[in-house]
């Protein structure tokens, strides 16, 4: 039986691998290759690509790295489902790496650029649905009992769902991965602040009051202020740190 071949051979030239990976990945791109789909064995692509195993096992490497592929053993290569995840993981992997130490403050101030406009957008765009799962976020905060990590995520959770209320798919995958970022800084300042789980809730109500009331100039104003105060929560918390190193 003739595999049908869905690849043109790349020949002789140098980078064989990337022309591998830009190939595939332009099949997935274009929906040739649709999510769960099964490629080639190795043995399979070279042969169509006419390129070494080492070529197409560092295609293959590279084509998973980004999400695009699941290497099953025993059973295939396929196509992966994309989702979010898929498309912000390497983002957060590399802010992790790039950014200094002191990054911290870098993140609050990223969200005040970015965040008041998406309130106001929310304001303006939320379904029912959207406004139903931010009085749910709330009400989780208000009640939650956790420790300073499940506050942080429930702090988080929040912040993304009026992403996704703006209805801009864009949005979520624009914060998500910076908001990835952020678990450890809001632990450190739940853990630091007295007053901080009180000042979420206070803000966040008043952000959801302005969103619900589609107020898109008051819900940009209040994330403007709950962020401001985020900054000096932040603050507050990086000093006691320096403090405490010091002592």
């Amino acid at each position: 039986m003739t595999t049908k071949k869905m690849f043109i051979s790349v020949g002789k030239r140098s980078l064989l691998s990337n022309i591998v990976v830009s190939q595939i990945e332009e099949a997935i791109r274009s929906k040739v290759l649709v999510p769960g789909a099964k490629l080639p064995s190795e043995l399979g692509l070279c042969q169509q690509f006419g390129v070494s195993r080492t070529a197409i096992r560092e295609a293959l490497r590279t084509l998973s790295g980004r999400g695009l592929l699941s290497i099953i053993k025993g059973k295939g290569i396929f196509v992966q489902n994309i989702s979010a995840e898929t498309v912000t993981d390497p983002i957060q992997r590399y802010l992790e790496m790039q950014l200094q130490r002191d990054y911290v403050l870098d993140v609050v101030h990223a969200r005040q650029i970015i965040e008041p406009p998406i309130a106001a957008s929310a304001a303006l765009h939320h379904t029912t649905e959207d406004a139903e799962k931010l009085k749910a976020d709330q009400h989780e905060l208000v009640h939650s009992e956790g420790d300073y990590e499940e506050l942080s995520r429930l702090d988080m959770l929040f912040h993304l769902d009026i992403a996704k209320a703006s209805e801009n798919s864009l949005i979520p995958l624009i914060l998500e991965p910076i908001h990835r970022l952020i678990p450890q800084i809001k632990s450190s300042v739940y853990a630091t602040i007295v007053d901080a789980k009180k000042s979420a809730v206070e803000w966040h109500e008043k952000i959801l009051t302005a969103i619900l009331s589609k107020d898109a100039e008051g819900a940009r104003t209040a994330m403007i202020r709950h962020l401001e105060i985020a900054e000096q929560h932040t603050e507050q918390m990086l000093q006691k740190k320096q403090r405490t190193k010091k002592n």
